[in-house]
């Protein structure tokens, strides 16, 4: 008997690791198969703090979510959103506020399914099939244009995926794109992993460079840079548990153990 689920798109490659399906398996969810699973268990052994990487991440995107709401932000855009799990961009933005709209962007084929089908149901969310390098044609895109207007503030998430972004393609070129087609007053929130202060995250990231995705991890400075001609929101470029807490118990003895770092910056 095959073990592949029933949901598998033909498209996928289950040939090597996805990074999209192995944030999945640290985030506790289903959506991952067998070649996922075997690359965590090695990075679990270099990073035993993996879980607690992507359970941060996550903790952030919701605080994010939340303070995008209290700022007026009505329209949601989550660049390299992955898998879907609990606690998504629409269910924290909708319950809070249900005229919220929210555009999922991903092109990894598990991803794109399983968003299909936890938002069949969800009129006011999409999911884009779309790649991030490519900001003019993403943002043209009908399903996205039909949910979001472009010319009011939009609240963009790019979390846990810059680091997907090799030095060769120029991200900080990449985010200025973006910066110029947002509208003024929009905002976008980015985590990166890094190597800062946790050295052994290094052999992690060269472990990545046999998945589908190959990291590169970066420091503060460099993520400062990557924010350039935006206005970085105080507290700054900080690990992700110290981006606006909601209790200093939320961010522990250790907040550098998170492995990334979060910013929250807004186009002037």
């Amino acid at each position: 008997m095959s073990n592949k689920p029933s949901w598998k798109p033909v498209r996928a490659d289950l040939t090597r690791p996805s990074a999209a399906r192995i944030y999945n398996y640290f985030l506790g969810g289903s959506a991952n198969f067998a070649v996922d699973r075997e690359f965590a268990h090695r990075a679990l052994e270099i990073f035993p703090g993996a879980r607690e990487y992507a359970r941060l991440n996550r903790l952030f995107l919701q605080r994010v979510v939340r303070f995008y709401l209290d700022q007026g932000v009505r329209q949601f855009l989550d660049i390299g959103s992955g898998i879907p799990t609990a606690g998504s961009v629409h269910e924290i933005a909708q319950r809070l506020n249900p005229e919220s709209t929210v555009v999922y962007v991903d092109n990894e084929a598990v991803a794109i399914a399983h968003s299909q089908l936890v938002l069949e149901r969800t009129p006011r969310a999409e999911i884009v099939q779309g790649d991030v390098r490519d900001p003019e044609q993403l943002l043209g895109v009908p399903e996205l244009t039909r949910l979001l207007d472009l010319d009011r503030p939009v609240g963009v998430t790019m979390l846990a995926m810059l680091h997907f972004i090799p030095d060769s393609e120029d991200p900080v070129a990449l985010l200025g794109r973006y910066r110029e087609l947002l509208a003024p007053g929009s905002y976008l929130a980015l985590s990166h992993c890094t190597a800062d202060q946790l050295p052994e995250l290094d052999a992690a990231g060269e472990l990545y460079r046999c998945t589908s995705t190959p990291a590169t991890l970066r420091t503060a400075e460099q993520i400062t840079g990557m924010l350039s001609g935006f206005d970085v929101l105080e507290p700054g470029v900080v690990f992700t548990p110290q981006w606006r807490p909601d209790s200093e118990e939320d961010v522990g003895p250790d907040p550098e153990r998170a492995a990334s770092y979060a910013a929250v910056c807004r186009k002037p």
